[in-house]
């Protein structure tokens, strides 16, 4: 696996969806950069969807085996919610970070940790 290829297109997309989250819906060029970013994420999941996916099954099945696992890119930036039984109660959710490239477990506001890394 190209670690740095991989890391680079999820910095990519995360950069799109910020010009992206920049401007409003009646901008001339938010169509444009919409679709843009679906092709990122497309051209991603055609890439490194299968690695990432295996990943994010290893961590569900140590972590929150209850929960399903969604497309890698669903994980990117924000996260998703999760129900971890070691931290039960609290809000928990599994972010898909670059630079490195690594799975982040976040527990409730002040707490993060780093739970996977690519190789």
């Amino acid at each position: 696996m190209d670690v740095k290829a991989l890391d680079k297109a999820l910095q990519e997309i995360l950069k799109k969806r910020e010009e992206l989250a920049k401007i409003d819906y009646n901008n001339p060029k938010y169509d444009d950069l919409e679709e843009q970013l679906h092709d990122l994420e497309d051209e991603f999941q055609d890439e490194y969807g299968e690695y990432m996916e295996e990943a994010f099954q290893n961590v569900h099945d140590d972590l929150c085996p209850d929960n399903d696992v969604l497309m890698p890119i669903a994980y990117l930036g924000k996260g998703v919610p999760v129900e971890v039984d070691k931290f039960a109660g609290k809000d928990t959710k599994l972010i898909l970070v670059p630079g490195p490239t690594r799975i982040i477990l976040a527990i409730g506001k002040d707490k993060q940790e780093v739970v996977w890394s690519a190789k």
